[in-house]
């Protein structure tokens, strides 16, 4: 099974490699070919190993493939952990890459650089993969890093549009001082368990428990919770949560396909994948639970509220899955950890959806993203239109579709958790339903219904893009329809986390609400009386009225509230707060140290000064050299006198 596993993640790089380096050989068809091929070898692999997990009684893997170096006991190993939670992970991974690959071929048809991405998407799939079969914090750390890399490379790709330099930039160093946590946090674990595999770590989980680290003079903070929030600070980075969420909306800069595939269904879940799987060490500290809790509700609500102000179509999917992201981290907060890995599974598929429906009507509309100047694209763009209808509903948590399941699933968790910060998690989630209903009609209503407002050229132009586009769109929406009926009972209230997953039983409220459950359908009728339904429905009538029935009025509340609208804006000022904070002061320190240390100290007294003596004592020695044989004869006899004196004197 090893030989197995290893072809999972390699035969995605073979793929990168063969594009990456012989594009020009091979050509475009070539390229895309060859990463299709690879990914769809991965899928189908990773498929198997599902199948072998769940209907034939395999058994866990947990072992080395490779060891890369043994320091003082320690070793660094190359090796995979192959569980239920990994083989589904691989699946979604693969899974959706493969749509996107597929979708690439029509969306980045015409660009010149159409080889180099299919290798950079491959590749990102490689390093996901890497990620998430991981059984040791090293090959974690490797795949986390390069799935960072790849993204600065995606989110950059239009090299020549300084605005995406200028975000592929920005991504990667507010991924630095996630990761800069992140590293903390295992040597951390490190330091006190002396091992980087997670079950050895896993097993000494108590020397973290009793040991402690003294953070300021005479406060000493359990090793365990620092342990935990310097690794949810990794994931604050990558999962973009409040307040290292500010990279996500501008790598929007990046083609559409890299929005879904990285966005959607796997760089930003690294995060909440992550402390799933540390699930043994995050149940011991409930300050770090109640961290992770607030800081995925505040996440949730307040970016959602940002979504609703947007006008570029991609950024507001772009929030939304901001938003989402709070949702995971709730529930991880919650310890609802298979609630957290439901709802990831199920965005992977909506959130996919909707943003490769939102490349559709980018290509469409000849590349205009503002939906203000859209409109009435429902009879141009049918089938786009009706994906983007089932990705929506999954968004909102309508009724029956897969976005209800886990996400009513996070807000009855949160409802049921007894840990501190749970109360106000619980008013943001249900807030954040309006707030998501809200955007998400906003949306649909301006871009598909309503008065048409592009221009005469563009109306001309419209259709439905071709198959290569559209299908992997239906493909997606199926499971976002559909997947919660069949994947409720087995993740949630079933075996299929048993032994992957680890709760303390006082934090169990996934059992609590399984006491309840009886059926997919029952599940929905009972959720069908709850508040989160009416707020959502709430949210789409408001959207109605605004958007469709009195346009108007949302110009009139723009000016009404037009603090609250440039709060909303400017992005509660985190850009600006960062641009002037932490990277004028950057600039300003320096500056100051250039002032300081290069130009008063290295070229000041360094350079200048020791070029300064050896001017001034050569000035010296010049006037020595007289060329008269007599001074050099009188010098001579000097120091011969000299010389003999210290002699007799000595």
């Amino acid at each position: 099974m090893q030989n197995l596993y290893l072809a999972i993640p390699l035969a995605s790089l073979f793929g990168a490699v063969i594009a990456g380096l012989f594009g020009r050989q091979i050509g475009r068809a070539g390229a895309h070919w060859v990463t299709i091929l690879g990914v769809a070898v991965s899928f189908l692999l990773s498929l198997l190993v599902l199948k072998d997990l769940l209907l034939d009684g395999g058994e866990i893997y947990n072992g080395s493939v490779y060891t890369w170096m043994i320091s003082d006991g320690i070793r660094f190993e190359v090796g995979f952990l192959i569980d239920n939670l990994t083989a589904l992970m691989m699946v979604v991974v693969t899974g959706v890459s493969l749509m996107v690959h597929i979708y690439t071929i029509g969306y980045m048809h015409d660009d010149p650089g159409y080889q180099r991405f299919f290798s950079y998407i491959s590749l990102f799939t490689f390093s996901m993969l890497m990620l998430v079969m991981a059984n040791n914090f090293m090959q974690l750390f490797f795949g986390w890093e390069a799935v960072g890399l790849v993204s600065y490379l995606l989110i950059g790709f239009w090299y020549k549009k300084e605005t995406a330099i200028y975000a592929n930039m920005k991504a990667f160093l507010v991924n630095r001082v996630g990761d800069f946590g992140f590293l903390l946090g295992i040597a951390t674990i490190l330091y006190f368990t002396g091992s980087l595999d997670y079950y050895e770590v896993f097993g000494k989980a108590d020397r973290l428990i009793d040991g402690g680290i003294e953070i300021l003079d005479g406060t000493v903070w359990s090793a365990i919770t620092v342990a935990c929030i310097l690794l949810f600070i990794g994931a604050m980075g990558k999962s973009a949560q409040v307040p290292l969420h500010v990279w996500l909306p501008d790598s929007m800069e990046g083609p559409t396909p890299i929005s879904a595939l990285i966005h959607a269904a796997t760089m930003v879940t690294a995060g909440i994948f992550m402390v799933a799987r540390m699930s043994p060490l995050f149940e011991f500290s409930e300050t770090a639970l109640s961290f992770v809790m607030v800081i995925g509700a505040t996440t949730a609500f307040f970016m959602g509220l940002i979504g609703i102000v947007q006008n570029d179509i991609k950024r507001v999917i772009a929030y939304s899955t901001l938003s989402q992201l709070g949702y995971m981290t709730v529930a991880l907060g919650a310890s609802a950890y298979s609630v957290a890995i439901f709802h990831l599974m199920t965005h992977a598929f909506f959130k996919a959806l909707l943003f490769l429906a939102a490349g559709a009507v980018i290509i469409a509309m000849h590349h205009e993203q503002d939906m203000r100047k859209m409109g009435g694209l429902k009879k141009y763009l049918p089938i786009t239109y009706w994906v983007s209808l089932i990705g929506t509903l999954a968004l909102i948590g309508f009724p029956g579709s897969s976005g209800f399941f886990s996400k009513d699933s996070i807000i009855e968790a949160v409802h049921l958790s007894e840990l501190p910060g749970s109360g106000y998690a619980y008013a943001m989630v249900l807030m954040g339903v309006f707030v998501t209903a809200f955007y998400s009609f906003r949306l649909l209503f301006l871009v598909f219904h309503g008065k048409e407002r592009m221009d005469a050229h563009t109306r001309d132009h419209l259709k439905e893009p071709g198959p290569v586009v559209w299908v992997p769109l239906v493909l997606l929406a199926i499971p976002s329809a559909i997947i919660g009926w069949m994947t409720i009972k087995p993740l949630l209230f079933g075996d299929f986390f048993k032994g992957v997953l680890f709760t303390l039983k006082e934090h169990d409220v996934v059992a609590e609400i399984g006491e309840e459950f009886t059926t997919p359908l029952a599940f929905v009728l009972h959720g069908m009386g709850g508040i989160a339904v009416w707020l959502a429905a709430a949210g789409f009538a408001l959207a109605w009225y605004i958007y469709l029935r009195n346009p108007a009025l949302a110009e009139q509340a723009k000016i009404r509230f037009a603090l609250i609208y440039r709060i909303l804006d400017q992005k509660y000022f985190f850009d600006r707060f960062n641009e002037v904070v932490f990277a004028g002061g950057a600039r300003l320190i320096g500056s100051l140290l250039w002032r300081i240390a290069d130009s008063m100290i290295i070229d000041g007294l360094i350079v200048n000064g020791s070029a300064y003596l050896v001017g001034r004592g050569a000035l010296v020695l010049r006037r020595v050299q007289t060329g008269y044989l007599n001074h050099y004869a009188f010098a001579m006899v000097a120091g011969l006198i000299l010389l003999l004196g210290w002699a007799i004197l000595g």
